[in-house]
């Protein structure tokens, strides 16, 4: 997953949207920590959940972002500024912000097994592009495999 994870944060530019869908301690955080190593960031990735966003600088800036607490309030902090930011934002529990989401975003869905893992002890990741953009990109990225 941390292999894939920055696989996938080399692939991507400024603007970038990821939504990570999933269980609590299903992986999300630390999805985003091989992501992060993807952006050229070498600092500790924290769970932003109390802190709504924290901010990374690498070769693009990253905002990882934990909207569970937001609720039903996405303007209690200036989440634009970040989706339309210099960087690339990767948004945990972002399938809670429903139509505040933009129309564009690729979507991870971690899908735990009963113990957790598989008997290789990995996630299953379920990738759903939302948008044109993302589409061409998934398509480009299976290409590349």
């Amino acid at each position: 997953m941390l292999k894939y994870a920055e696989h996938l944060a080399r692939a991507c530019q400024a603007g970038d949207i990821i939504v990570l869908t999933g269980e609590l301690g299903a992986g999300k955080t630390t999805f985003v920590k091989g992501f992060a190593l993807g952006l050229d960031i070498h600092q500790m990735i924290k769970s932003p959940t109390y802190t709504i966003v924290r901010e990374y600088e690498g070769r693009l800036p990253l905002y990882h972002m934990d909207v569970y607490r937001v609720g039903d309030d996405p303007d209690s902090f200036d989440m634009d500024d970040y989706l339309f930011g210099q960087g690339v934002s990767v948004i945990e529990w972002g399938e809670l912000l429903g139509k505040d989401l933009p129309q564009d975003y690729l979507e991870i869905i971690f899908d735990k097994y009963v113990d957790g893992f598989d008997a290789d002890g990995k996630r299953e990741l379920r990738v759903i592009p939302h948008g044109k953009r993302y589409q061409k990109w998934v398509l480009m990225q299976d290409n590349k495999a």
